[in-house]
């Protein structure tokens, strides 16, 4: 394949031939890019806010962020065909917040298929006078295990878990969950366990806000990067 011109902010290009890591960041609709992506420049990967279905095929990784409603995030992503192209996508792919949650199979936010990478079906918490909603604050990853003695997210399997501990915490910001089932990989209790973060297949998915969440989603995100990177060595 030639190079592809990334647009790079809305305004710069440049050749898809000179970085490690090359990472499309899929418009769905409502997302704070920027914050995102500048969480991305501060490891050193060069990355784009791209509809265009060629450049995200090219991409090494992608990204799919979210913020708003399923509803509407999968209206968008319909209007611009991109719902096959992101099934069909062999790169490693993460779904941030809205972007997990429209990965799975239905989301009862709207009643609205997914795009059904992921499955499983993201329902509402429910407020109550002990449990306020939407969950927004600090929280603390618990990782999956079937081992009752293996419960520390340093010993995961899991690459995209590396160099985590019990004692770090992230930033959500939801009114919907994922439950947990197979394919989740860390979770959360908020009056019921959610997932926090899943993995099927090449697509990842975390219910916080990585770029919201200080050291913690900063190694979060390169240990993304570094899944990218081996992946495209392969």
């Amino acid at each position: 394949m030639g190079a592809v011109n990334f647009e790079f902010k809305g305004t710069v290009d440049f050749e898809y031939k000179e970085f490690i890591v090359r990472i499309a960041i899929i418009q769905s609709g409502g997302a704070n890019f920027l914050s995102v992506s500048t969480a991305l420049e501060r490891l050193g990967v060069e990355c784009c806010v791209t509809l265009e279905h060629d450049i995200i095929s090219a991409a090494d990784g992608i990204l799919l962020p979210g913020v708003g409603c399923a509803g509407f995030a999968m209206q968008h992503l319909h209007k611009h065909n991109l719902v096959d192209v992101i099934k069909n996508v062999k790169q490693p792919l993460l779904g941030i917040c809205l972007g997990m949650q429209i990965l799975y199979d239905f989301s009862e936010e709207g009643d609205v298929a997914g795009i059904g990478v992921i499955p499983g079906k993201v329902k509402k918490f429910q407020y109550s006078k002990e449990l306020i909603v939407p969950h927004m604050g600090w929280n603390n990853l618990i990782v999956k295990s079937d081992n009752d003695e293996d419960k520390s997210l340093l010993s995961s399997a899991d690459n995209i878990l590396c160099g985590l501990s019990l004692t770090d915490d992230v930033y959500f910001v939801h009114s919907y969950y994922a439950p947990v089932n197979n394919a989740t990989v860390a979770f959360c209790n908020y009056g019921v366990d959610f997932t926090a973060i899943v993995r099927c297949n090449n697509f990842y998915g975390m219910q916080f806000h990585p770029e919201k969440s200080g050291n913690v989603g900063t190694k979060l995100l390169d240990n993304f990067v570094e899944i990218i990177s081996s992946n495209k060595s392969q």
